[in-house]
């Protein structure tokens, strides 16, 4: 069974140290580690990560390295962020969001994970990236919380 590729964001890894986001961030990763999920990292979240507090390092650093790929921040990606912000998707003050969904984007993941519900995780902005995406010659994008992902779904019935 293939993996399904997550480009999941800084908030998703801090999520396992927030009270309200805990449990689904926590779950999300156990998934990880079991083998149902392959991350994408960018630069741009490892730069994040490298300022965040120490539990939040040690996850990232503990997770199997074979559940991580990286996302490269290169021209391509760098244009496309630029887009969003040039099309009012996102404002010039957000575009480490927009180089996150640039990033998922151009790499082909199968969804991006996040907790950041004013700029990425967002009903609007959503509908934004994914027209600039198809306008672009890209696919959309699916964007979910990990609430949305941290379920059990084959428990669960139709």
């Amino acid at each position: 069974m293939r993996r399904i590729r997550v480009y999941a964001d800084t908030s998703v890894f801090s999520g396992t140290e927030d009270e309200e986001f805990a449990g689904p961030s926590r779950r999300f990763f156990e998934r990880v580690r079991a083998g149902e999920y392959s991350i994408l990292m960018s630069n741009e979240t490892l730069r994040e990560l490298l300022e965040a507090p120490a539990p939040v390092q040690d996850l990232w650093r503990g997770l199997p390295a074979s559940s991580m790929e990286r996302a490269e921040i290169n021209g391509e990606v760098k244009t496309l962020a630029e887009e969003y912000v040039k099309m009012g998707v996102l404002g010039r003050a957000s575009e480490a969001d927009a180089l996150h969904v640039a990033a998922a984007t151009v790499a082909g993941a199968d969804l991006i994970l996040s907790w950041n519900f004013r700029h990425i995780v967002n009903y609007n902005r959503i509908l934004g990236f994914n027209s600039v995406n198809l306008r672009s010659g890209y696919r959309s994008m699916v964007i979910l919380s990990p609430l949305e992902v941290s379920s059990d779904d084959q428990a669960q019935d139709a």
